[in-house]
């Protein structure tokens, strides 16, 4: 029998395997924990970069540049319609050019336009005595209104810049939340909510608030827009307009007030420049409380006629198929 002792490993062979068994092992434990590493390393930077482009995001959504206007009020103003909507569409262009709102005053609704400083306690007065008759007709489709804030009153706030800022946070709301604007163009003007005239007027925090109420998301970008005075620029340029280039979209032969407390006009054929607040522009033409009487009397008046025109037009129509 051949003996089995011979083809057993020695004591040194069975060292030797035990030592290779052990730094093959070692080597697989570094290898292991080296992809651990890299493993945990790279969920850091993974981690680290969904950060970052979360931030990102957020920046780009709240430090938006300053541009020529906000979204829905190229002409200046806002458009409020049946329902209360706001009438959309794009932002001022770079040039900066305010352009009339393209209407038909042949028909219906009516063409109404309110020029108003959020400080100015006649629009204060105006909005308290007319702000629910022309919510009414708003909503019911019978006028369409457009407000176009102004900031001619900003020396009235004691170096706070009152009107501007009230008129920003306005057009913030125009731009990102337009479904609360119409509220908070009242509430901007109610007895609870306007400041007198020379005071500092609201912070932007009380206007946040004011917002609130209105129904807004105080959300960040909406904050954001209201810390930076996003859109004060634009609303200086909408006073700038009016006053000194003239107002736009009037009827060819309006005459606005000159002097407002003689009720002289102005020179006819002359740009017809806006000298007080509220002024209000009904189918192209001023209307005067103390010349032409109470408003809803006066739209109703204008309605009337514009209801009968297209009434004798339709039956001289009709006259002239039947023959």
């Amino acid at each position: 029998m051949a003996n089995e002792t011979g083809s057993r490993p020695s004591k040194n062979e069975r060292r030797n395997q035990a030592r290779e068994q052990a730094r093959i092992a070692r080597e697989q434990e570094k290898k292991r924990e080296k992809r651990n590493r890299l493993f945990i390393q790279g969920g850091i930077v993974l981690g680290v970069l969904a950060i970052l482009a979360i931030i990102g995001l957020v920046l780009t959504q709240t430090m938006k540049p300053a541009g020529p206007g906000p979204k829905n009020m190229a002409s200046g103003g806002v458009v409020f319609t049946k329902d209360l909507k706001v009438v959309e569409g794009p932002a001022l262009k770079a040039d900066g050019q305010r352009k009339a709102v393209s209407t038909d005053r042949e028909k219906l609704p009516l063409d109404v336009t309110v020029y108003v400083d959020y400080m100015c306690p006649a629009c204060g007065a105006f909005e308290q005595q007319y702000g629910t008759m022309l919510e009414n007709y708003v909503g019911s489709g019978d006028v369409n209104l457009q407000v176009y804030p102004l900031n001619f009153l900003d020396s009235s706030s004691l170096g706070t810049k009152y009107s501007t800022r009230a008129g920003n946070m306005f057009a913030c709301v125009v731009e990102e939340q337009p479904d609360v604007a119409f509220k908070l163009h009242n509430l901007l003007l109610s007895k609870e909510e306007q400041p007198q005239e020379n005071t500092p007027g609201l912070t932007d925090d009380q206007l946040l608030d004011v917002a609130k109420k209105a129904g807004a998301d105080v959300n960040t970008e909406l904050k954001q827009c209201v810390k930076d005075v996003r859109f004060g620029s634009f609303i200086a340029a909408n006073y700038k307009s009016v006053s000194e280039v003239g107002i736009k979209g009037l009827a060819k032969d309006a005459q606005v007030v000159g002097d407002p407390t003689t009720g002289e006009l102005q020179k006819a054929g002359e740009p017809q420049r806006l000298r007080s607040t509220p002024t209000v522009i009904v189918n192209g033409q001023q209307w005067v409380s103390n010349r032409d009487g109470d408003l809803e009397a006066y739209l109703l008046k204008v309605k009337g006629e514009i209801e009968q025109k297209a009434g004798a037009e339709q039956g001289a129509g009709d006259t002239k198929k039947s023959q």
